[in-house]
């Protein structure tokens, strides 16, 4: 964690030559604009301007200048370039020319949630389970959809080609300050898997941008091309990004049970915010990816899992999203639906204990439905009271 005077050092001992400020669009994709070290100073005083309009989402022509503020404690060095005129990053505050928060920063609105919670004595962990597949490039670097190897569920080398890669990642990641639990090939051709120890909200949907980030640029260097679609493939596993939450407050479990609650009332409307895209739909219903609002432990047929784990590891498993979403709102919205849960006292629906992929139509017939495409999911979202609260900015 570093502070705005230790970040001018570091630049300056360092042979820092460039600083990426990097902040995170409406749809989840980094954005970046570098600096060199002299307008460092500047950055931090007045802010670093830049063309809203041309931001997908964050406005029209007028009024079109938003300011980027580097946060000095994530500043970290990107290994994969030179050691010699290095480059580090740092994301962003957005803010007005005369100083106020830009409303459609979601960064912003991950910080907002993470204080509600703490009005209410609530702390929220977050543990992201990111999925991702590997695809060869063809003669003119583009990419192609032939997998990387034909590899399975945890397979090891020489079929799972992907391990040095994988191996690469998580080392880099490190380099950079973040903390890989664990790494594995999936069930899907060409598919994997890098697993993130528990961290802070921010700090989560920091890491989970930076991921993205390393694993596209480490493929590249590599000759390939890393995939995040939901559904990058028909009839194989898609890719998703299941968040596990561990939360510590002043009512223990029964407050557990309510945020999960919550969690599970409020998932419907959400789901646009958790799966975004047309594709996600492909993927939701199938291959342990859910379709139906229930819970259960260690089952992976359901929308929450409570995984099997003691002490400090234990925590519920949401599986519904995917790597599009965008991690701050995603974030945002479980915090905030959780603690609707915790002020309501939401009492917890009865486990539904069954593989919902196999069960019988009297069973599943009875149960409620996640939507079944973008459309539907985007019509629950405008009509939502809870989302209209928290993301006015964005529905409007």
């Amino acid at each position: 964690m570093y502070r705005y005077d230790e970040v001018m050092t570091y630049c300056e001992e360092e042979d820092v030559q460039f600083i990426r400020l990097a902040f995170c669009d409406l749809m989840g994709n980094q954005k970046n604009i570098a600096i060199m070290p002299a307008e460092l100073e500047r950055a931090f005083r007045y802010g670093i301007s830049f063309d809203a309009s041309a931001v997908p989402g964050f406005g029209d022509e007028v009024k079109s200048d938003l300011f980027l503020f580097p946060d000095p404690a994530t500043l970290s060095v990107l290994p994969w370039r030179p050691a010699q005129g290095r480059v580090v990053r740092m994301f962003c505050d957005i803010k007005h020319p005369d100083g106020t928060p830009f409303r459609r920063d979601s960064r912003q609105l991950l910080k907002k949630a993470v204080e509600a919670a703490e009005k209410m004595g609530v702390s929220c962990s977050f543990g992201v389970e990111a999925e991702f597949y590997l695809f060869q490039c063809g003669e003119d670097g583009g990419p192609t959809r032939t997998p990387f190897d034909q590899a399975g569920y945890m397979d090891i080398a020489p079929e799972d080609k992907g391990e040095n890669i994988r191996r690469e990642i998580c080392l880099t990641l490190r380099d950079m300050g973040i903390r890989p639990e664990s790494s594995h090939h999936e069930e899907g051709p060409g598919q994997n898997e890098i697993d993130f120890r528990y961290s802070d909200a921010l700090t989560a949907a920091d890491n989970a941008l930076t991921f993205k980030a390393v694993v596209k640029t480490l493929a590249m260097q590599n000759g390939l091309f890393a995939s995040f679609s939901p559904k990058p493939l028909p009839r194989q596993s898609g890719n998703g990004m299941h968040i596990n939450i561990s939360i510590k407050s002043p009512g223990g479990r029964e407050d557990t049970d309510a945020f999960m609650a919550g969690v599970l009332r409020r998932a419907r409307e959400m789901t646009a915010f958790l799966n975004p895209t047309e594709e996600s739909y492909l993927r939701l219903g199938e291959r342990k990816a859910p379709k139906y609002v229930t819970w259960s432990s260690e089952n992976r047929s359901q929308l929450i899992r409570i995984p099997a784990a003691k002490g400090e590891y234990v925590r519920f498993e949401l599986r519904s999203p995917d790597p599009q979403a965008n991690p701050y709102i995603a974030f945002a919205l479980l915090i905030y639906a959780g603690l609707d849960g915790i002020r309501n006292r939401t009492p917890l629906p009865a486990p539904v204990d069954a593989n919902l992929f196999t069960a019988d139509a009297a069973v599943t017939d009875a149960l409620e439905t996640l939507p079944a495409t973008l459309e539907e999911a985007k019509g629950l979202a405008r009509k939502s009271a809870f989302i209209r609260e928290y993301l006015p900015e964005i529905l409007n």
